[in-house]
Formats: structure tokens, sequence, C-alpha cells
């Protein structure tokens, strides 16, 4: 296994620091900021599986679709 990069892990305290609040909130504004960042791939609801494999599946079909059709839009 290969690790790319590395991230720094903030501790887990029962008191807010502003600093990790305008961290995220920074974190938030750019994922908006990224061509689909204001789009959902997966449906809202509640949707029940069988097994873990089976909601992989259609997490991934999901967004499959969901990528086709940025695709088309873009051509």
């Amino acid at each position: 296994m290969r690790t790319v990069g590395h991230r720094k892990e903030h501790p887990i305290s029962f008191s807010a620091s502003a600093a990790l609040l305008r961290e995220g909130a920074r974190f938030n504004d750019e994922l908006h900021r990224l061509p689909t960042g204001s789009q959902t791939f997966i449906p809202k609801g509640i949707i029940r599986f069988k097994t873990h494999e089976e909601a992989n599946r259609y997490d991934q079909e999901c967004l499959a679709v969901h990528m086709a059709e940025i695709a088309l839009e873009r051509a």
C-alpha cells in the first residue's frame, strides 16, 4: 500500500474551537465552488438494503448515472 500525502488529525474535544469552525467553513465553501458542488448524487429518502454489497452497488450506480448526465451536459 502506498500513502500519498498526509493530514493532521484534530483531537476530539468537548469545547468548540473557532479555528476549527473556520477551517470547516472554508472546506464547505471550497466544495460548493466545485463544478458539481451544489449537486448530490444519492437520492434523498430512506432506502433499506439487505446487505452492504447491495447498498454499495446502489451508491455506485447513482454516482455513475449522475456523472454520465454531467458529462452529457458538458459535451
